[in-house]
């Protein structure tokens, strides 16, 4: 992302943005070079700190709770149940590398150094997720980890979910970066009948999201409104997704105070 310094400036402001904790943040907020990273603030601020997203996360597994519990009664024995599930700011939360590289202010939407992150960090858990993954694995529900984690640090984080003592971890269950996700969702359903998705991103739930534009998926969220809530459940991220540079509406009457 590029800003103009005014810009940037008055993003950190509006974000309450204190001088930014690191070495490399006395030159970020002298005045004369605010970094760009700086515009995260707010977004990764909601994220990891407010008590709002703590309760989105956990309004969202009570309400898979309450689909899955409705879909078990809906198919006879032997159905083979499964659910699917992204993991990252679904089931991890990673916020605290998004946190650190904004700081430095450097760009974690690069990605590069979110290798690190897989081998040696060490992700928390989002609210609800370990109560309704328990939930399904107790019903004998199938669990899928689908993730774009990348698959040479396959190890690593099946260590970390492990760690975390979520049900059903193997290198079966944990399908990662190689074939888009609708390849490997579609790898589930041979054997599965699917009964949910969850994840952040659209395109966690149809390689139709990862294929369209904002206006398309926005589209694509009209058509397929009876499935939100139901066999896909969408949790909040305010730290990056496909709509992180999309320009803003903006009423156009002239600013006044009073």
């Amino acid at each position: 992302m590029l800003f103009g310094r005014n810009t940037l400036l008055a993003a950190a402001l509006f974000a309450g943005a204190a001088p930014v904790a690191s070495a490399a943040s006395d030159e970020a907020t002298d005045g004369d070079a605010i970094c760009a990273q700086a515009a995260y603030s707010m977004g990764l601020r909601y994220q990891q700190r407010s008590a709002e997203v703590a309760a989105l996360q956990r309004q969202g597994f009570a309400l898979a709770t309450l689909r899955l519990e409705r879909a078990i009664a809906d198919h006879e024995e032997g159905a083979n149940l499964a659910i699917i599930t992204d993991l990252d700011e679904t089931v991890l939360d990673n916020s605290v590398l998004l946190a650190r590289d904004m700081q430095a202010c450097h760009d974690y939407t690069t990605w590069d150094t979110w290798k690190h992150w897989e081998r040696e960090g060490e992700p928390r858990l989002i609210p609800g997720a370990a109560d309704f993954l328990e939930f399904a694995d107790e019903q004998g529900v199938d669990i899928f980890y689908v993730s774009d984690r990348y698959q040479e640090n396959e190890a690593d984080t099946i260590a970390s979910l492990e760690a975390l003592e979520l049900p059903q971890v193997s290198k079966d269950s944990v399908m990662l970066l190689g074939p888009p996700k609708a390849e490997r969702r579609a790898k589930v359903v041979e054997n599965h009948t699917l009964v949910m998705q969850l994840g952040d991103s659209l395109h966690d739930f149809s390689g139709e999201f990862a294929d369209a534009d904002l206006e398309g998926q926005r589209r694509l969220v009209e058509e397929n409104a009876e499935r939100f809530g139901d066999d896909w459940i969408v949790f909040p991220n305010a730290g990056y997704g496909d709509w992180s540079e999309a320009e803003l509406d903006a009423w156009d009457a002239p600013l006044e105070t009073e």
